[in-house]
């Protein structure tokens, strides 16, 4: 739609750019805000709620700009049309891909123990999957013939009322899944949380809206914080996926133009009718029936992953599907046949499949055993009591404290936290060092706390880079080499180094030991 609206290529891939990069400044912020939210409707909805009516908002505005346009200003001239499709597609793009980070947090919550959240991630990925296999159906079929199609002004406009309401019809399904409290927020809770069903009014959680955007404000200083401290089983796993991101984004972004101007040599600038044009529109519609093969493919691995990584592991699983798509992505840089290339796009449906569950179970799996795999990363919501070692000759009188066992006793015998911390101090510790123990009583400031969906988020932000360094670099990449071919070379070329990366990415306890 950008291609015939008259945007050139290397804008139109710089379009698909902004909404990732504003996703990349908020998607972090929306995790770590809905971590420490607190409201009866649950801590993770009501960020999904007005994300969900941006993604509305842009379905209602995308198939209508040029009547909207012609409502407010009398210009004949094509920028205002084009300025309002891509504001309208970047709304879209944006709201759609962060409420996923709020959504898989949501997944985490109800589902928190590494067995059930591999089942949990399995199923999400299959109703992602089925959700591309009906997108990419509806743009593979030519509706221009239907009556209907005409009335309701064209294949666009079509394709855009049905999406809207099978949208509309999925997100009133989310009233009916409500969140228990789950307790304490930690890196080692236990789940006290399960899927349960009743109807919660739409209304009242949109008057959460002001006290949303404070808490997204609010979080910015314990973002920072929990960034710059990133566990190195975290940042392994963002780079790998990074890199796996990348390379299939490379492929799923400009496949349809690849198939439309490499194998059936369209030209979409051309005017609509013209035998360029023709042939361009063939091959997209060629590229969505790929695209669509691509996600039954992953919908049928979606269904059997947990027993293939029983069966299998996850590293070999991971590896095995990297690997594979550096295979397809090379053998469709070279080829010119449209069934093979067909065929290859269908088979990195199981890459597909793959980076959506494992990456979201291994995070599961480190939060459950965060004292294995976060060894510097105990929170303590409570704040820390600090040990403070004082001469004794240099001890006030005033402090009126006594030796019991090695240790000291305040004259107010101390808290219980404080009595279970000095009976943990070895007794030679204050006689080797001359020393006297006591306890700080002032808690130091609490440290941010590392939730799931804090991780979850620096994840899809990895999902989300890779959607922006190819859209910067692949338009000006085209028309450098004057080829759309370098879209497969550079998927290639980045699925090599992904297998490298995921090379280290720790996949149990053993793998800590490479750290």
């Amino acid at each position: 739609m950008l291609l015939e609206a008259g945007v050139e290529e290397r804008f139109m891939t710089m379009v698909l750019g902004v909404g990732p990069i504003l996703g990349l400044i908020f998607v972090p912020l929306i995790g770590s805000a809905s971590d420490s939210f607190r409201s009866k409707y649950g801590r993770r909805r009501p960020f999904i709620w007005p994300l969900c009516m941006g993604v509305l908002l842009g379905l209602l505005i995308i198939p209508q700009t040029s009547f909207l346009v012609g409502l407010l200003t009398n210009c004949e001239c094509r920028w205002p049309q084009v300025s309002l499709l891509v504001i309208a597609i970047c709304l879209m793009e944006f709201c759609g891909q962060a409420c996923l980070t709020p959504l898989e947090a949501l997944v985490s919550d109800l589902f928190p123990g590494e067995e059930e959240s591999r089942w949990a991630f399995s199923f999400h990925s299959l109703m992602l999957s089925l959700g591309g296999c009906v997108g990419y159906l509806l743009t593979a079929v030519d509706w221009t013939p239907s009556a209907t199609v005409v009335y309701l002004g064209g294949q666009e406009a079509f394709i855009f009322i049905v999406l809207t309401f099978i949208f509309l019809a999925c997100l009133m399904g989310t009233t009916f899944i409500c969140e228990e409290p789950t307790g304490d927020i930690g890196v080692s809770r236990k789940a006290k949380s399960k899927a349960c069903f009743c109807f919660c009014p739409v209304l009242p959680r949109l008057k959460l809206l002001p006290r949303t955007i404070f808490s997204l404000l609010n979080v910015f200083p314990q973002l920072y914080s929990l960034c710059i401290r990133m566990p190195k089983v975290i940042a392994r796993l963002f780079v790998a996926e990074l890199c796996s991101w990348m390379a299939l984004m490379s492929l799923m972004l400009f496949y349809a133009d690849f198939v439309g101007e490499r194998l059936y040599g369209g030209v979409p600038s051309e005017n609509p009718g013209s035998l360029g044009r023709i042939r361009y529109d063939e091959g997209v519609r060629m590229a969505s029936l790929g695209l669509f093969l691509q996600c039954v493919t992953s919908v049928m691995f979606s269904l059997v992953m947990e027993r293939m990584v029983l069966c299998i592991g996850p590293k070999k699983l991971y590896l095995s599907s990297v690997v594979l798509l550096a295979v397809c992505t090379a053998v469709m840089t070279v080829s010119n046949s449209v069934v093979l290339v067909t065929i290859m796009v269908a088979a990195t449906g199981f890459t597909f499949c793959t980076l959506q569950i494992l990456p979201y179970t291994l995070t599961c799996l480190y939060h459950s055993n965060a004292q294995v795999f976060f060894p510097n990363e105990r929170d303590n919501p409570h704040g820390d009591h600090r040990v403070v070692l004082i001469k004794s000759s240099e001890m006030p009188s005033m402090t009126r404290q006594k030796r019991t066992n090695g240790c000291l006793s305040g004259m107010s015998g101390g808290t219980s936290k404080t009595k279970h911390l000095q009976s943990n101090i070895p007794a030679s510790l204050s006689r080797d060092l001359n020393v006297s123990v006591t306890m700080d009583p002032t808690p130091a400031q609490p440290p941010a706390i590392r939730g799931v969906g804090t991780d979850i988020a620096i994840l899809d932000s990895a999902y989300l880079l890779s959607q922006v360094l190819p859209s910067l670099f692949m338009g000006s990449l085209v028309q450098l080499f004057h080829s759309v071919t370098i879209y497969m070379a550079s998927a290639s070329l980045l699925s090599v180094v992904a297998v490298y990366f995921s090379r280290k990415i720790v996949f149990e306890k053993a793998d800590m030991e490479a750290c």
